[in-house]
């Protein structure tokens, strides 16, 4: 029989969790943003900032306008998610107070800043992949859309109980939801925008444009590695019991694990291709390792949550190898990160999870990336021919802070 005296701490508990959860999420967008500035070149700094900060909040209000609704607020089991405006009410203090099998266990306002630093993730995983070369309003047009409409039909597929979550699709924290997601709509992006000047020469030769800042992507990795706890750990959505605190405690093991197997993996194979070790690689190999155990991150052991890890480090080296040699210019890594190994992820929940069928998770796979990625291919294309997708070749050339921003991030190294 359940103790009703205790239903206020647990929902202030649950609740309390859920909004630091949301505080690491949300931290993560000083992550990427660290972690793009230093892969880039330094004449690019101030306008990839500027696109990660502007991002976030352009996220959070379209999300908060329109997505959170569509993505919540729909009819379980169907296609189509309904169409409607702003958040909903709080929970009412008597329901809440009175328990029983419907009543909520946290807020939802905790929900709704849970799942925007969601989105605002998928987003930024765009941006470094049109480094360099987009127009900054381009960009944030298409995040508009992105946050208020494309990201949230696919999230109610799964989370809002659409049709895939009835399927049996499983993604606890967004392997697909989130990361496919993001490297399906950079790839479409990347696709109509073309490479950098200079990254691809004649015969095939791939020429490499270092970052200018590693230590900064350094910093962005480690933040990232962070916030992951709470991105994958707060996925829990609470933790007020012994079950509950005990799949927590798992869930932050497995995520940390992932990613040191990722980043090992990914040095060795490293090691063994190019003769020397590469942090870019590393770091890349960590990211995977964190992206792969998101589909799962509750049912593996520890090593199998590093295997699982390492797995996807490995990959994320060869598809980084493989997407330059098709020309298919990615500066972050962001679609290989992001979109083959969140692929693997979603593969890999079959192998620890009893509930899991391959049938469902390709049907998953399938459904949002062929969604995600027609409907970005259509609104950078509408976007291409209505405003420009590239900034010209002398901004390119010159770089694009002060093109589109007016300012330098170092410029004591350019000004005399």
């Amino acid at each position: 029989m359940e103790n009703t005296a205790l239903i206020p701490l647990q929902y202030a508990l649950d609740t309390f969790y859920f909004l630091v959860c949301g505080a690491l999420v949300m931290w993560m967008a000083a992550g990427f943003a660290m972690l793009e500035a230093g892969l880039v070149r330094a004449k690019n700094t101030t306008e990839i900032l500027t696109k990660n900060v502007a991002l976030y909040a352009v996220a959070c209000v379209m999300y908060m306008l329109i997505g959170y609704h569509i993505m919540y607020s729909s009819p379980e089991g169907g296609i189509l998610p309904s169409i409607g405006f702003l958040l909903g009410d709080e929970h009412a203090v008597d329901v809440v107070a009175a328990g029983g099998e419907d009543a909520p266990y946290y807020s939802a306002r905790a929900d709704f800043f849970f799942q925007v630093v969601f989105v605002a993730t998928a987003m930024s995983i765009v941006s470094g992949a049109v480094a360099e070369r987009m127009k900054l309003w381009t960009f944030l047009a298409f995040a508009v859309v992105m946050t208020g409409f494309i990201y949230p039909v696919e999230g109610y597929w799964k989370w809002g109980s659409g049709f895939l979550n009835a399927a049996g699709f499983l993604d606890y924290a967004g392997s697909g939801v989130v990361h496919m997601t993001g490297a399906a709509a950079a790839l479409a992006g990347v696709l109509l925008l073309g490479p950098r000047k200079g990254k691809y020469g004649a015969n095939g030769q791939v020429n490499a444009i270092p970052g200018a800042n590693l230590p900064l992507a350094t910093l962005g990795t480690f933040i990232l590695w962070m916030g992951w706890f709470g991105f994958n750990g707060g996925s829990q959505l609470k933790t007020s019991t012994i079950e509950d605190a005990s799949a927590v405690a798992n869930v932050f093991v497995n995520t940390n694990m992932a990613a040191a197997g990722g980043l090992i993996a990914a040095l060795i194979v490293a090691r063994i291709l190019f003769g020397k070790a590469d942090l870019t690689m590393a770091l890349n190999g960590a990211l995977a390792g964190l992206v792969a155990i998101t589909a799962e991150p509750l049912t593996p052991s520890a090593i199998q949550a590093t295997l699982i890890g390492g797995v996807g480090g490995v990959l994320v080296v060869f598809s980084i190898l493989g997407l330059d040699k098709l020309k298919i210019d990615d500066p972050v890594g962001a679609i290989s990160v992001h979109g083959v190994v969140g692929i693997w992820g979603l593969l890999a929940v079959c192998l620890t999870n009893a509930d899991a069928s391959i049938g469902a998770q390709l049907l998953g796979i399938g459904c949002i990336f062929a969604w995600v990625f027609v409907a970005s291919l259509i609104v950078w294309g509408i976007l291409k021919l209505v405003v420009g997708l590239r900034v010209s070749e002398e901004e390119e050339y010159e770089g694009v802070d002060i093109a589109e921003c007016g300012m330098e991030a170092y410029p004591e190294f350019t000004k005399q």
